[in-house]
């Protein structure tokens, strides 16, 4: 028996959409509300939800092991009302917990919308073992109680799904500013740090905040912090690099930025999960004029990931450099095809189309790039509109 476990407050809108992608694939959905003052209960109980409430303290682990009370399955998934469980993933994941040793099966989830990391692995699905309970008041997680029952109980074995299996749609910039994100994370986190000063978790996640509000100095002592921390899961220890590289970058250290992407890159993770250092490796080798190097690492990331449209724009943007005008032309036109609004790809293909002489198709290619700067960015538009008719072209 698998049963879906989600804590949530306020969350009328997602929450159909994440309980409707998990009704055929459960046997029984808990839901805690943690305080909503909208429909959210009662939408849970139209699904066929069992809902529960439960007082906010501003810890995130209390709230979900407190739902873990109400369940009376087997197995557990757990998901954000943000989150969805991707169709595909469903027969697989009913095999996972077919496996007698299993005790956590890891699943990818799919950051959408997000500037950095497109992929993540979230410790969501597992037995209900009475051991088995989430620590840390934000970024909530049951690995810490997991590493510990492995030692006690050495026959169990954690596992994972290659496959995306959850699509999050939290770190949308619309869905982090309408919920202060940050805040609540920063406020959560820094009140861990104090009681644990050391823990390189904490400082991973805590640091790349930081870094991520332009607190650059304040966010790279934590992230080093970290690495000097005596035990490090590699997972963040990924993170501390990619964060450090990050940081570096913004700081206009290459050198240095370049030295962690790559030590990240070395980190023996799940492949999917290092897309992003490839890719922003890539960047910094081609800010610095090693094309070649750059374009090596961009074609690592799209071995990863065929579907990485960044990466395709990126390797595009190094290609036209290099003088290989028909091959960038063919990674722009890759990289629409998986994002076809992709403004930048637009552009810069419409850039290459009017080198090699295709007036008409660049044209085109300019115009839709206007079209979808003007949604989102308008002073790009009017900027490549003027640019254009500078040259002679009135699109």
């Amino acid at each position: 028996m698998l049963s879906l476990c989600t804590i949530v407050k306020n969350e009328e809108t997602s929450l159909p959409t994440c309980l409707s992608s998990v009704k055929d694939a459960v046997d029984e959905m808990i839901v805690l509300d943690t305080g909503s003052t909208d429909r959210t209960p009662e939408i849970a109980k139209q699904f066929g939800a069992r809902v529960y409430h439960f007082e906010w303290r501003d810890d995130f682990a209390a709230a979900r092991n407190e739902a873990l009370k109400y369940v009376e399955g087997d197995w557990i998934l757990v998901l954000d009302a943000d989150e969805v469980l991707t169709p595909q993933i469903v027969p697989q994941l009913k095999q996972a917990i077919l496996q007698p040793g299993n005790l956590v099966v890891n699943l990818v989830r799919q950051e959408v919308g997000a500037i950095g990391s497109p992929y993540s692995l979230v410790s969501r699905l597992f037995r209900n073992h009475p051991a088995i309970r989430f620590s840390r008041p934000y970024h909530a997680m049951v690995d810490d109680s997991v590493v510990q029952l492995l030692q006690r109980e050495p026959q169990w074995q954690v596992g994972y799904l290659p496959d995306v299996a959850i699509l999050h749609y939290g770190y949308q910039p619309e869905a982090i500013a309408s919920k202060n994100k940050f805040q609540k994370a920063q406020a959560a986190m820094e009140s861990y740090l104090a009681k644990h000063p050391d823990d390189a978790y904490v400082c991973s996640k805590l640091g790349a905040l930081y870094v991520q509000a332009g607190d650059i100095a304040r966010g790279v002592e934590l992230l080093k912090r970290g690495l000097d921390a005596k035990s490090i899961d590699d997972l963040v220890l990924y993170e501390l690099h990619y964060h450090l590289g990050i940081a570096y970058e913004h700081l206009q250290q290459l050198s240095l930025a370049k030295y962690h992407y790559q030590a990240a890159t070395q980190v023996p993770i799940f492949p999917k999960l290092k897309l992003a250092a490839y890719n922003n490796l890539g960047n910094v080798l081609k800010d610095n004029s090693k094309l070649q190097a750059a374009k090596t690492a961009y074609e690592t990331a799209l071995q990863i990931d065929p579907n990485f449209a960044p990466g395709y724009y990126n390797l595009g943007m190094t290609l036209k450099v290099l003088g290989r005008l028909e091959d960038a032309i063919a990674a722009y036109q890759k990289a629409i095809n998986l994002n076809p609004d992709y403004a930048e790809a637009y552009q810069n293909l419409g850039v290459v189309l009017l080198k090699v002489g295709y007036v008409q198709e660049s044209l085109s290619a300019f115009a839709r790039a206007i079209a979808l700067h003007e949604q989102h960015n308008p002073s790009e538009a009017q900027r490549l509109r003027q640019g254009l008719r500078e040259m002679g072209f009135n699109v």
